[in-house]
């Protein structure tokens, strides 16, 4: 059994899963141009959750069981165990990821100059992040020949998930940068000001 503050961690992101689920499902604007405020409000909130539920789940794979204070699970130290912890935390990931893409698509156009080239720019960050989590996954399918391979590709599936996050968040900023009329409004926007926080 895994530990208790896994399992809370986990339960935690399953709850903010729901509820940008529930958001999102009341909030489709996807053909629409809507006010660039309500954008950055829909497109942080998204990416925030989404942010939260990856370091979670990164969290969860840097530390074992033992060391989380759960019960002790002898499989979890092998290669075949490991590389179901990290399968499992892809697979976590790539849900979250799956969310996240629907809630970029559902925030419309902002109503500014470079409206559509923004929207066009952190719509396909999402999507290639989504690709970039499906090929880790896809990686572990393949049967390693040797030790090494086998560590190299449990590193490079482990490591997708950072490197999503990272791009994640040069992407807001790159948004502020492409679009002058953005600039106040994801510095002042409350969902955005969480995200900025978060990444620091």
């Amino acid at each position: 059994m895994r530990g208790p503050v896994a399992w809370i961690i986990a339960a935690a992101g399953i709850v903010l899963l729901i509820v940008v689920v529930a958001l999102i499902g009341n909030r489709d604007n996807s053909d629409e141009t809507v006010s660039a405020g309500e954008w950055a409000e829909s497109v942080c909130g998204a990416i925030g959750v989404w942010r939260g539920e990856l370091e979670a789940t990164v969290e969860e794979i840097r530390t074992p069981p033992a060391a989380a204070g759960g019960d002790v699970e002898p499989q979890s130290e092998t290669p075949q165990g490991r590389t179901g912890f990290i399968r499992t935390g892809l697979e976590r990931a790539t849900q979250a990821t799956e969310t996240m893409v629907e809630g970029v698509e559902n925030a419309g156009t902002p109503d500014t100059t470079n409206g559509e080239e923004v929207a066009d720019v952190v719509s396909s960050w999402a999507d290639s992040a989504l690709d970039e989590l499906e090929d880790a996954q896809d990686s572990l399918d393949e049967e390693a020949d040797t030790l090494e391979a086998s560590i190299r590709q449990l590193t490079g599936a482990a490591q997708a998930i950072g490197s999503v996050l990272a791009s994640g968040t040069r992407t807001v900023a790159d948004v502020a940068r492409a679009d002058p009329e953005l600039v106040s409004v994801i510095r002042d926007t409350s969902t955005c000001q969480e995200l900025r926080e978060e990444a620091e």
